[in-house]
């Protein structure tokens, strides 16, 4: 007999690039224990207080993109699955917004090679024994050993755009330098970001829109109107985080936002920081009763929330594969002004911390620019493609 305060795991399927587990009742994400191993590569999930409805959950998952996923009762109470993928990737999972029993882990965005899993499992030298016109030649030559398996990320695995428009905001601007840190600026950071991922989204097949192209300031009003105005698919804005100078060394990671208020004390501190410059040239005809009626509720909340989700995990993926010590911040909520006046999905990237010396020397590198760009293409390029799939479902 089960007790009252043990949840159950029903089902997990895998959907679109997905494992989804499906619970009895809520679970809180938080209490989730998630860590990597290596040779081989494995994602590990403990999942405390929880049991499997029966043995035949989880069984039989099949994907290109796993060589294999075990679900087992680890303990008594306690559920373990176990990824086995190609190499290691951003992994980032969530719990769907108001899907309280629900709790979605992204797959690897690659494929595994069955031939070079194959050849990991024996290293020892074949003989090779080769036909010359029906005679059989023995030969002492060891096998040529397989090349490595690599991931070539610069191949498009996502179905190309047709003509969608996107906006984006480069944050700051003019007189407004936003953050500084190490005699470098806010403005100009997440200006030439914006300009790469202006020219990823071309490549893939979208209209982009630039707020602005050059260093001047722009009212609130004129961010925010100009995805409605050119009615665009997806609106986002970019901006560099930074903390005072006790917590500099210590606090950086990239985050992404969706509007919508919160009770989180760094979630408003943020959304605070942002919003001083941007109100500054709001007229007196901006009403917050207005705004959060309006934009507070309805379907674009939860279309920027996926939005989010998927950028931010294309993002991690991206830095991740090649630089040490990434922090993924998350997606989280907070209610930023810039994102009120487009009724569409909307979303603000907060690309690092200016504030942290070692993130600030990767942030201004052309390198570290252009995948965050890529990932963000990449993070777009998804969410407007599951947009379809569930258009057309």
């Amino acid at each position: 007999m089960l007790f009252a305060s043990v949840t159950i795991l029903e089902k997990v399927e895998i959907k679109k690039e997905e494992l989804r587990l499906h619970f009895n009742k809520g679970y809180n994400k938080s209490d989730i224990h998630h860590f990597s191993l290596k040779n081989p590569y494995r994602e590990v999930f403990d999942i405390p207080d929880v049991r499997l409805k029966n043995s035949r959950v989880g069984k039989y998952l099949r994907t290109s993109r796993c060589h294999s996923i075990r679900i087992s009762q680890y303990k008594r109470n306690t559920v373990r699955i176990v990824m086995e993928t190609e190499r290691a990737y951003g992994c980032t999972p969530y719990r769907p917004l108001f899907a309280y029993n629900s709790y979605h882990i992204p797959l690897p965005p690659f494929k595994v090679s069955k031939k070079h899993y194959k050849a990991k499992k024996s290293s020892k030298p074949k003989t090779v024994v080769k036909k010359t016109y029906g005679k059989k030649k023995w030969s002492s030559k060891k096998a040529v050993k397989p090349k490595p398996y690599v991931i070539d990320t610069s191949k498009n695995i996502y179905q190309k755009g047709s003509g969608e428009l996107i906006v984006i905001d480069a944050g700051h601007g003019g007189h407004d330098t936003g953050a500084i840190a190490g005699r470098k600026r806010e403005k100009d950071l997440v200006l030439q970001i914006a300009k790469r991922l202006e020219k990823q989204l071309k490549k893939r097949g979208y209209r982009v829109y630039m707020t602005r192209r050059t260093d001047k300031f722009l009212k609130l009003p004129q961010r925010t109107r100009i995805a409605d105005r050119k009615d665009a698919k997806v609106f986002i804005s970019i901006h560099a985080n930074s903390v005072p100078k006790r917590k500099r060394n210590k606090i950086h990671g990239v985050e992404t936002f969706f509007l919508q208020k919160t009770r989180d004390a760094k979630s408003q501190r943020i959304a605070a920081r942002e919003n001083k410059a941007v109100l500054k040239g709001a007229g007196s005809s901006l009403s917050k009763k207005v705004i959060i009626d309006s934009v507070l509720n309805g379907p674009k909340i939860i279309e920027s929330n996926k939005l989010a989700i998927d950028v931010q995990r294309r993002m991690m993926a991206n830095l991740r594969a090649h630089y040490r010590g990434v922090r993924d911040g998350g997606v989280r909520h907070a209610p930023f002004w810039v994102l009120v006046g487009a009724s569409r999905p909307s979303i603000l990237i907060e690309v690092g911390y200016i504030s942290h010396p070692k993130e600030r020397k990767r942030l201004f590198t052309s390198r570290y620019q252009e995948l965050i760009a890529k990932g963000i293409a990449e993070g777009v390029q998804n969410y407007l493609n599951n947009r379809k799939r569930e258009i057309e479902l």
